[in-house]
Order: C-alpha cells, then structure tokens, then sequence
C-alpha cells in the first residue's frame, strides 16, 4: 500500500503544478481579455486549487500513517498552498475588479510552491 500511495502522491503533484500553472494563465490572459471571462474558468480554478487539498492530505497520510519521513520544508510548502488558497479565496470579493488578476498570479504562486516542494522532497 505504501508504494501506491507514495507513487500516487509523487504522481499527482504534477497535476497540482500544472494544472495550477495552466489556471493561473487562463485567469491572467481573463484579466486582460473578456472573452476567456467564462464559467468553465472558474470550475478549473476550483478544481486545481482542490488537487492541492488532495495532495496535502496524501501527505499527511504518508507521514503520520506510514512513517515516512519528509523534509520540512517539503511540508511547510504544502501547508503555506493550503493558505494561500484560504487567501485567495477570501479576498475574491474585496478586489472584484481585480480578481482574475489576482487568481492568476495565485495560479502560477501555487505552481510555484508546487514545483519547490517537488525539489525540496527529492
């Protein structure tokens, strides 16, 4: 079981760096041109921003329920991404005009802590 979910979570975290890195452009490209505006934009961002919850939690499953040692930095880039999510969402409101901007850059930030914790636990 430990090596399925060991791969799994090593696997899934390219999703998580991906699909947030091609979210953060989709909003950013939305911030500039209207037509990319659409629902379907939105139910990505949501997804992707879920792939991380996934992954913190597979994590979490490999340390406290497997014994797995991970550097700590590999886990404090988890959990800051779990933050910056709660942050991105709760600010939504306050800078409507400015959310597609801010969802995008916070795309590519996740990415970012994605594509860090993946050196950081090699």
């Amino acid at each position: 079981m430990l090596g399925t979910v060991l791969q799994f979570h090593t696997e899934w975290a390219w999703m998580m760096i991906i699909g947030n890195g091609l979210a953060g452009l989709w909003c950013l490209g939305a911030h500039w041109i209207p037509a990319l505006r659409v629902k379907a934009m939105w139910w990505f961002v949501v997804f992707v921003e879920l792939t991380i919850f996934v992954q913190v939690i597979l994590g979490v499953y490999l340390v406290a329920g497997e014994g797995i040692e991970a550097p700590q930095f590999h886990m404090f880039y988890g959990f800051v991404a779990i933050i910056t999510v709660a942050l991105l969402y709760s600010y939504r409101n306050q800078i409507r005009a400015w959310q597609y901007l801010l969802y995008g850059l916070g795309g590519l930030f996740l990415m970012g802590l994605g594509i860090r914790a993946m050196l950081v636990g090699m």
